[in-house]
């Protein structure tokens, strides 16, 4: 479970609001969802794990919170269509999309299959375009919106064994500043959010040793949490974020510098 303290959070105004996050069913998905629910989002929740998405779902409503879970797979385009077409149906609106729904397939250069690079970039970089393709339209409708991207330090420095990744992540980026620049008349702003080494599962399996040297490869000295990440995307999610588009913040505690 992502770790959450909503009541040393960032507080925003997203009353009325509608949001969909992908790859809302765990880690920095799950509190992005549950942080825009804590500030008054309607939170449509995609992921392919239909028990996990419930149990999300769970933890917005008894808070007090709102939100709708719709398992789907983001790396079939007609499902992607149909997702967004069902969230503007049935909430009447979508003004926040966050694309965070991401794969990792790591190898060296020399061993990465063509499999290995294809999976990895249709979920990181193919599935953000076609979400970002089909919220435009009812954003640009509704004469507002807020798409946030969540791309990685890898997207700006590269990672060894993460070629397909890295791409993906930096192609993320250049998409970001490109549909930013296309969509900001509308007042819609389009960002991206790159973390560094956050807490997770994953994180959790490098054990002690490779841990403690990446701490030290941290100026903060410590990994960052899901809810930092999330505090980040809120902001920018938020009406008091229409003047920063095509924009890239960090959160690394200092990692690339």
């Amino acid at each position: 479970m992502a770790e959450t303290n909503q009541e040393k959070s960032l507080r925003v105004d997203l009353s009325g609001q509608v949001a969909l996050v992908t790859g809302a069913s765990q880690g920095i998905g799950q509190a992005i969802a549950v942080t825009l629910a804590a500030n008054g989002a309607t939170v449509c929740l995609l992921a392919r794990n239909k028990e996990k998405l419930a149990f999300v779902a769970e933890l917005i409503t008894s808070a007090g919170g709102k939100s709708d879970p719709m398992p789907c797979d983001v790396s079939q385009s007609d499902a992607i269509e149909k997702v967004v077409e069902t969230v503007v149906q049935k909430h009447g609106r979508l003004d926040i999309l966050v694309n965070n729904a991401g794969v990792t397939r790591d190898t060296l250069i020399p061993r990465m299959s063509n499999d290995e690079w294809d999976e990895v970039l249709a979920t990181n970089l193919r599935a953000p375009f076609l979400f970002m393709r089909a919220v435009s339209r009812p954003m640009m409708q509704q004469r507002y919106g807020r798409i946030v991207n969540i791309s990685s330090v890898s997207g700006i420095i590269g990672n060894p064994g993460q070629a397909n990744y890295s791409a993906s992540k930096a192609g993320l980026i250049g998409l970001t500043q490109t549909v930013a620049k296309e969509l900001a008349g509308r007042k819609i702003t389009v960002n991206a959010v790159a973390p560094g080494f956050i807490a997770s599962e994953m994180t959790d399996a490098m054990g002690p040793a490779l841990m403690d040297v990446v701490k030290k490869r941290v100026p903060a000295k410590r990994l960052g949490l899901a809810t930092e990440i999330a505090e980040a995307v809120a902001f920018l999610a938020s009406p008091s974020a229409g003047y920063i588009t095509a924009q890239t913040l960090v959160v690394d505690g200092g990692l690339i510098g």
